[in-house]
């Protein structure tokens, strides 16, 4: 089986070690690196000219390879933050998309699983954080090379000196250690109450007309933002690690240094070191125990692993795999064999057995939870069965390529999502572009043509500046699965927004001996039921009956599926 490209894996790849940019991230590694080189060698140019200097010997050349060290930091240092400005940049739009193909790939099993806002907060906040994870791995060695090399060159200018260094050292490495882990612990909990409230503001937003026609908006305002002292502590309990940890390393590491100056100053009484030697090995000794950019670069990379380990949980969501058949000729056959569907821990059907004959219309009836959306998601492979099978003219639909079965099956819904380009664009929408006259001819098959034409920009006007009802809708949505050919169309309540009237015309356009192709029908009226071939009677997760609508309407359970009122 073939997977979208955006779910052949679950982890980020190469982004843990080098990042989308490996080329980048290797040249600024290198120039890190050689900027510490330079900041190492420094000190010892100064110590060497000041050394001449006072011999009253020629010196101009030292002078000179300090002045060119200087310049070359500077260079080096400018080279340093474009690097990683842009790596940081590429790997935050690389990590977007990544999550954004995933979260499509997977489809509304990742909303139900962690939320939009959620999902919002990960994609926008923590890619970001995460996307400075390849730029503080690659800074990191460097950030490490200013310590060592500084020790070193404490000892090749006299031993005792790096010996002062290293009897503090496992001071230092426990304090960054223990640093490295509590930022991290910290940085998680401040990411999860983010995207919590992140989560909350998402639903609120989506409910806002029902919320101010409750006049409930303090009360929602609160829940909101009820984790908010959540997040203050973990923003506090982030801060006091990170300051205790700068605290910790300012007293002891002067303390280091101190003591390198002391001890060099006892061997320049002795004559063991030159005064030169004395300055750079003061310079060395704050390279060897400043600890200040170590913990700069931890905490960063701590913020870095904290995001990305909520990007992988997103990762780790499976999307559905597709196969490499292509569909036989046929009339759309729609076939269910044993399907089991579960929502959570509910059954929501059980052993469905289905057949609708190509070319025919089925509508699909049942009280409200019955599972009538959930039987039409699997219908189209918008959701996969738990068990059993659904077939397309004799092929499981898991076994089809993914353009072949986009291309066989369309949809059409009860709140069509207009994604905002213009309105031809989200009528045509599909693997392929409809042509501009398929798709007037659909949105006159959706009773659309006429509204459109009434805009100031008729088809050009876009989506965020045509106004339009919930019918009005439903009826760009319906135009959007009437201007593809297709081998199965899925009505899921598409026509419960519109009048009676308005319903009547499509069903009749849709039913007529004109059309081609198999229509599964979500209907909640019984005209609507009236008009297909046939009727599928959902009940308690199960098909109670299958039958024309007129004699089904016989049985008195039947009638009583639908609104009080209704005539066959």
């Amino acid at each position: 089986m073939t997977t979208p490209p955006a779910a052949r894996t679950t982890g980020l790849g190469p982004f843990g070690l080098l990042g989308p940019a490996p080329g980048r991230c290797v040249a600024l590694g290198l120039v890190s690196t050689a900027a510490v080189g330079a900041g190492l060698l420094l000190p010892a140019a100064l110590g060497r000219a000041l050394d001449l200097l006072l011999a009253g010997a020629p010196a101009t050349r030292w002078v000179a390879y300090c002045a060119a060290l200087v310049l070359l930091l500077a260079l080096l240092d400018a080279a340093e933050t474009v690097l990683g400005g842009t790596l940081d940049a590429r790997t935050t739009s690389w990590l977007r998309r990544r999550l954004t193909g995933h979260v499509l790939a997977v489809g509304p099993r990742a909303a139900e699983r962690f939320g939009p806002g959620d999902l919002v907060a990960r994609l926008v906040g923590n890619a970001a954080q995460a996307g400075t994870a390849p730029t503080a791995r690659a800074a990191l060695p460097a950030a490490l090379a200013g310590p060592v090399g500084g020790l070193v060159a404490l000892a090749l200018i006299d031993p005792w000196l790096a010996a002062v260094l290293l009897a503090g050292a496992p001071v230092l490495a426990l304090l960054l250690r223990a640093f490295a882990r509590d930022t991290r612990e910290c940085a998680a909990d401040y990411q999860r109450e983010q995207g919590r409230i992140a989560a909350a503001l998402a639903e609120a937003v989506d409910g806002h007309r029902t919320i101010r026609a409750a006049g409930a908006a303090e009360r929602e305002s609160a829940r909101v933002l009820r984790p908010l002292p959540a997040l203050s502590r973990a923003g506090h309990r982030m801060w006091r690690v990170q300051g205790r940890a700068a605290g910790q390393s300012v007293a002891v590491a002067p303390l280091l240094q101190l003591g390198v100056v002391a001890v060099a100053g006892l061997l320049l009484v002795r004559h063991r070191v030159t005064v030169g030697e004395m300055l750079a090995a003061s310079r060395y000794a704050v390279l060897a125990g400043g600890v200040g950019m170590l913990v700069g670069q931890l905490a960063g990379l701590a913020r870095a692993r904290a995001a990305t380990g909520r990007l992988t949980e997103v990762l780790a969501e499976h999307a559905p795999p597709h196969g490499d058949r292509t569909l036989p000729p046929g009339p759309g056959r729609l076939e269910l064999r044993g399907v089991t569907a579960r929502r959570g821990d509910r059954v929501v059907l059980a052993g469905v057995d289905l057949v609708v004959p190509g070319g025919t219309t089925l509508a699909v009836v049942g009280r409200s939870g019955t599972g009538k959306s959930l039987l039409a998601a699997l219908a189209g492979r918008l959701a996969d069965p738990d068990a059993g099978e659904v077939l397309l003219d004799g092929v499981p639909l898991r076994e089809l390529t993914h353009d072949e079965l986009r291309g066989a099956v369309r949809h059409a819904f009860d709140r069509p999502a207009l994604l905002g380009g213009t309105l031809e664009e989200e009528i045509g929408l599909g693997p392929t572009p409809a042509s501009p006259a398929r798709v007037r001819a659909a949105a006159r098959t959706a009773h659309a043509d006429d509204f459109v034409n009434r805009l100031p920009a008729g088809y050009a006007t876009l989506c965020a500046d045509a106004p339009h009802s919930g019918g009005e809708a439903q009826r760009l949505g319906l135009a959007r699965a009437f201007a593809h050919d297709s081998r199965l169309l899925v009505l899921d309540d598409a026509l419960s927004s519109l009048d009676t009237v308005t319903e009547a015309q499509i069903t009749t356009s849709l039913l007529g001996s004109g059309t081609h192709g198999t229509r599964l029908l979500i209907a909640h009226r019984a005209a609507t039921a009236a008009r297909a071939d046939a009727v599928a009677w959902l009940d308690g997760g199960r098909v109670r009956a299958v039958g024309p609508h007129e004699k089904l309407w016989q049985l008195p359970d039947y009638r009583a599926v639908f609104a009080e009122g209704e005539e066959p």
